[in-house]
């Protein structure tokens, strides 16, 4: 299986802009730039990209260690919070922490968080990112 996203851009990095596109066409010619990256100005931007790609594979993988372990979730509410900073004079990402708040009826503490933890480690975007990653779990009954 292979997905496609895309990314056009025109300019020089300060002044220029860009668009993204994902093949389902959920995104489709989406605006991205510098000010909507550093700044706040609307747009996305790939960290944010990242971290909801990220939230909805762990979530994801998280659904499928509570079924393994006869669980059935009401909701699953992911996020991921992507740290972008400055190392020396490059841009790296440093961490992503994930936050799960979890209504999942039956499930005690303890199995919850050893779901959790395993689609921590065993999430296909967990694996390719090569940084910190952290999590919170709350279980709400």
């Amino acid at each position: 299986m292979k997905r496609t996203g895309t990314a056009v851009w025109s300019g020089d990095l300060k002044g220029g802009s860009g668009k993204v596109a994902t093949e389902s066409g959920i995104l489709d010619n989406v605006s991205y730039g510098y000010h909507s990256r550093f700044e706040h100005d609307a747009g996305t931007n790939p960290e944010e990209l990242l971290g909801a790609a990220h939230a909805a594979c762990f979530t994801m993988t998280v659904a499928g260690e509570l079924a393994a372990a006869g669980l059935k979730p009401r909701s699953l509410i992911t996020t991921a919070t992507v740290s972008l900073g400055k190392v020396g004079d490059d841009f790296q990402i440093g961490s992503v922490h994930l936050n799960l708040i979890a209504c999942i009826p039956g499930a005690s503490q303890a199995a919850f968080e050893q779901a959790a933890l395993k689609a921590k480690l065993e999430c296909p975007l967990s694996r390719v990112l090569n940084t910190h990653i952290t999590l919170d779990v709350r279980l709400d009954h």
